[in-house]
């Protein structure tokens, strides 16, 4: 049976959120309770405020009455981060979708949670400006969901995280009062900086509704290569010699074997059969300083001997270069109808080693694994094929998951690069920090949400 709210809270809600502003029936709040991680609880209500006011009349409500409060993008986070376990409220950020600033003199933007994150870097790119954040997700995730998951992606080895991109931010702390963080300064060092503290919280100690966020000058130029290698050792020697090089790529990605061997399977590839490992490249900036960084490029892979060079210098040809790093979830499918997913970072001179501890643990539970992704930044995801139906496939794929996490602590890597902790990794949070470190952010979390409301049982 669905949990129910207590009348006197419903009917505050009814007050507050008029109309379809609020959800309760369960055909209407069934798909508020899951996300991309495929775990799901029922929400007793979902809620779409509309302005920071109304944000924060709710959450007076919430803490008044010990009600959870669970923070809502467009649920594409795959670990479990805003799926309601305890019987509480979800905060749809769809209304709040509206860009509300782009300065070109001040050289950022300012915008609700709601928007999607491909619209805005739209938007500024129309004013000769980029919000430089570009996660896989990006034409369908929203700001508010990459605040709360400090969201990375490709061009994180030059551009960095979201983090790296927040000026301030209006956030509702449970109880209702509005902390408004940071300023429209680039530099700005007064005082704690609460909004980096924020960002990446995982919706775990407010309620953000507005965001003050960086931008540069879109660069004038930008170019591909894709460079295939005979050996795994090769490729990662190219990556090396492209940062000793002195060039710092806007994107880095490395594709294993297995990973081309799959693409392979969905259409013509254009590098030869049993190449072992391929590396993508981007660089930007201006057209002087790109076509003499391609030269570069070239100068710095050549002498690893690539099976394959391809270069792409329009916009044209750069998105057919990069379309294989986008149907690289679909070619997975190729080793099992289903998948584990896991996002993990190591530090950059380990990849090469993860990469072959990790085909190890494959091959010692007979199972496929693909390691792949932000080279640059040592960033990997890694899918663990199975068939879910198979109870033994399916516990063996748990068991390679624990194992590929017991081995990137032992690298002195983290167990999330850039999806969060969420659910499905809290158990794996005190092992690699400690319990000091576990207790130091419940403490900072008590002080903030003293009873707890804000998106409980995650991160944390």
């Amino acid at each position: 049976m669905k949990p129910a709210l207590p009348p006197s809270v419903l009917r505050a809600l009814e007050a507050l959120f008029p109309g379809d502003a609020l959800l309760v029936s369960p055909e209407e709040t069934a798909v508020f309770g899951a996300d991309a991680s495929r775990k799901h609880a029922s929400p007793a209500a979902v809620v779409r405020p509309e302005s920071t006011e109304q944000a924060a009349e709710l959450l007076k409500l919430a803490h008044l009455e010990r009600v959870p409060i669970y923070p809502r993008g467009r649920g594409t986070n795959v670990v479990g981060g805003c799926v309601p376990l305890a019987p509480g409220i979800v905060v749809s950020t769809s209304r709040l979708n509206r860009i509300l600033d782009i300065s070109t003199d001040d050289f950022l933007c300012v915008c609700q949670p709601g928007v999607a994150t491909g619209d805005l870097q739209d938007a500024c790119k129309a004013q000769g400006l980029l919000y430089a954040p570009d996660p896989a997700s990006a034409r369908f995730s929203s700001i508010g969901g990459n605040l709360a998951q400090n969201a990375g992606g490709m061009r994180a080895v030059k551009y960095g995280t979201t983090r790296d991109w927040v000026l301030g931010l209006t956030a509702v702390l449970p109880g209702g009062s509005v902390l408004r963080t940071g300023s429209r300064c680039h530099k700005d060092v007064a005082g704690l900086d609460l909004t980096r503290l924020l960002v990446g919280s995982e919706g775990t100690l407010a309620l953000i509704t507005q965001a003050t966020l960086k931008l540069i000058p879109l660069p004038e130029a930008s170019a591909s290569l894709l460079a295939v290698f005979a050996s795994e050792e090769a490729a990662i020697g190219a990556a090396k010699a492209v940062f000793a090089a002195g060039i710092l790529p806007t994107a880095l990605e490395f594709l294993p074997a297995e990973v081309l061997f799959a693409l392979g399977k969905l259409g013509p590839t254009p590098w030869p059969d049993g190449s072992k490992a391929a590396l993508l490249l981007a660089i930007d900036g201006s057209e002087e300083a790109v076509r003499a960084d391609l030269s570069r490029l070239l100068r710095a892979v050549e002498p690893l001997r690539p099976a394959f060079l391809q270069k792409a210098r329009t916009p044209q040809d750069e998105e057919a270069l990069w379309e294989p790093r986008r149907q690289i979830n679909q070619g997975a499918y190729q080793y099992g109808p289903d998948k584990l997913s896991d996002d993990i970072a190591v530090p950059r001179g380990s990849v090469g080693e993860a990469v072959r501890r990790i085909r190890e643990i494959g091959r010692g539970l007979s199972l496929t694994i693909l390691a792949f992704g932000h080279l640059g930044d040592g960033n990997l995801h890694v899918n663990i094929m199975h068939d879910a139906s198979d109870a033994d496939q399916a516990r063996r794929a748990l068991d390679a998951k624990q194992a590929v996490l017991e081995m990137t602590i032992a690298l002195g890597g983290t167990i999330s690069g850039e999806h969060g902790v969420g659910l499905t990794k809290l158990a794996w949070l005190s092992r690699m920090r400690g319990p000091e470190a576990v207790a130091a952010m419940q403490a900072v979390k008590f002080a903030l949400d003293p009873h707890g409301i804000m998106n409980p049982g995650k991160a944390y």
